[in-house]
């Protein structure tokens, strides 16, 4: 029985020896973390996908909890995008005729930019995110692409708001500044 008692003991150590450096902190710091979503503008065929978009992709930030929405322009963090399509296909059909559509999955693709506003910077360039759900219909298929329009979003947005945590805020180093070029051209000067 002790031994059993000291194996355990010895797991359970070992297993909080292995957590001791992870945290729960986000890594976005702090004086970076609102963000703007401007309307997203809709190329596609189902009315209102922008602006559905962009209202999930709000939701899904106050949801995570990492960033405070802010407005255009004071915000360190804004997210441009267009809805470039949304299709819809058959994928199955009533199993006493055949010949009724009963199920159709709706896929939606998205390009999305993040822009750092602090720095001025491009941080994520015309990304394309894809979303996809499925719905039933029977008769009128439009409303139900149209209300399938917000579960695709919904997807979309999940996507984006991940991206958006796991964003890298660090400047790129410049390879050679004039600051360095001058003091080389100094030591050069000096031997």
């Amino acid at each position: 029985m002790n031994r059993f008692l000291f194996v355990g003991l010895v797991t359970a150590v070992c297993m909080l020896a292995g957590c001791a450096s992870y945290s729960w902190r986000s890594q976005v710091p702090t004086d970076k973390r609102t963000v703007a979503v401007p309307t997203f503008r809709n190329d596609s065929n189902v009315t209102e996908l922008g602006a559905v978009t962009t209202r999930q992709i709000l939701r899904e930030f106050q949801r995570e909890g990492t960033y405070r929405l802010a407005r255009v322009g004071a915000s360190a963090l804004e997210i441009q995008g267009t809805i470039l399509n949304a299709t819809s296909s058959v994928t199955g059909y009533e199993r006493t005729t055949g010949m009724y559509q009963r199920e159709y999955r709706l896929e939606a693709k998205a390009s999305v930019s993040f822009i750092d506003k602090v720095n001025g910077r491009v941080i994520v360039d015309s990304k394309i995110y894809k979303g996809m759900t499925t719905f039933q219909s029977t008769d009128d298929i439009v409303t139900a692409r149209r209300d399938a329009s917000g579960r695709v979003a919904e997807d979309i947005a999940r996507q984006i708001v991940d991206d958006a945590l796991g964003l890298s805020w660090h400047l790129p180093e410049e390879e050679n500044t004039e600051e360095e070029s001058t003091e080389k051209s100094d030591e050069g000067a000096t031997k």
